[in-house]
């Protein structure tokens, strides 16, 4: 079993930075890939970022891309999402997930928050 706790989360003017950390312990072999979502009350919870563990680029979502960074500190079990020039749509709660997929199932579903089964409370992000 694996536990994810996030943090990082908070207030920030539009156009500023957050760096959300999503640290693991328990069975850490037991994942093998990470993403971050966000959600909004009323809205479908959507993929962020999404990084696999063994190598390869990360994937981002449109809406993030070339301003958000996912990395990972694999000392630490620890998974980062830097968060640059921020707008106000990037209000959301934002939660970070983990599950053990094959690479190729990976690139085709790493966005689908069915596939990872292991789940941080979430931390949240407002931007003003």
């Amino acid at each position: 079993h694996v536990q994810l706790v996030e943090s990082g989360g908070g207030l920030v003017q539009s156009g500023g930075s957050l760096r959300l950390s999503c640290a693991a312990s328990g069975i850490t072999d037991s994942y093998n890939c990470v993403g971050w979502f966000r959600q909004v009350p009323g809205k479908e919870r959507e993929a962020v970022a999404g990084l696999y563990r063994g190598g390869g680029g990360p994937h981002y979502a449109d809406s993030v891309a070339g301003r958000f960074t996912i990395s990972q500190d694999s000392a630490k079990n620890t998974v980062y999402l830097q968060m640059n020039s921020l707008k106000p749509d990037d209000t959301a709660m934002y939660y970070c997930a983990a599950a053990f997929l094959l690479p190729n199932r990976y690139r085709n579903t790493w966005h689908m928050q069915t596939e990872y089964i292991y789940w941080g409370q979430g931390t949240q992000v407002t931007v003003s």
